[in-house]
């Protein structure tokens, strides 16, 4: 009986360019419309490319979704990379921290597709946390490791970094949203009552 070899199609490697227009595309959708708006097809629709190219990159939606606030959070970490890179010591590196959060608020330097972005995270952070868990995590992590530091300093000996660090972020994202939703928030009095509270809970009182 003679044997049929059937050729299998190689499998090709992931493109690091076509990666990037899936996730490029994805996120223009995001801002402009919202993630109810993200369906696999418009994404290849914009981003002009085939089916098969976008399961060479992503096991499905959710992971393309994850990737697009995944990109959105590293930018942002930059930005508070180099707001702290100042500070002399890890207490004025989380009011760096603090003050670049707020940015949201109150900078109009800050681009509004970071402000729709984070609004989308946020809404995902009760809809569905998977998908954003690993954007929250880039985003806290400058702020984590300046709180680890400073707990070994003993500048805050009795604190949870990592909780720490999302009790901050709470504290914060309280303000920002409601000076998006009203407007009229008084930016040096915000900032000083957040940076109050949360040294306070970390154990620092500041002057």
């Amino acid at each position: 009986m003679d044997t049929v070899v059937r050729r299998r199609r190689k499998k090709l490697d992931p493109d690091p360019g076509v990666r990037d227009a899936l996730v490029n595309a994805a996120t223009e959708i995001v801002r402009d419309e919202g993630i109810a708006s993200i369906n696999i097809a418009r994404v290849l629709s914009r981003a002009q490319l085939s089916t098969r190219a976008f399961y060479r990159h992503f096991d499905s939606k959710d992971a393309l979704v994850s990737a697009v606030f995944l990109q959105m959070a590293r930018v942002e970490m930059r930005r508070l990379k180099r707001k702290m890179a100042a500070a002399s010591n890890p207490a004025d590196a989380v009011v760096a921290w603090i003050e670049g959060r707020l940015d949201l608020a109150f900078n109009d330097q800050i681009r509004s597709d970071l402000r729709q972005m984070s609004l989308e995270a946020q809404t995902q952070m009760f809809a569905a946390p998977e998908l954003v868990s690993d954007a929250y995590g880039a985003i806290l992590k400058p702020l984590v490791e300046q709180l680890e530091k400073g707990r070994a300093a003993g500048l805050f000996p009795d604190i949870d970094p990592a909780a720490d660090a999302l009790s901050i972020h709470g504290a914060i994202w309280a303000s920002v949203e409601r000076q998006w939703a009203t407007g009229d928030c008084d930016q040096r009095e915000v900032r000083e009552q957040i940076v109050r509270f949360c040294m306070r809970g970390i154990g620092v009182v500041r002057h």
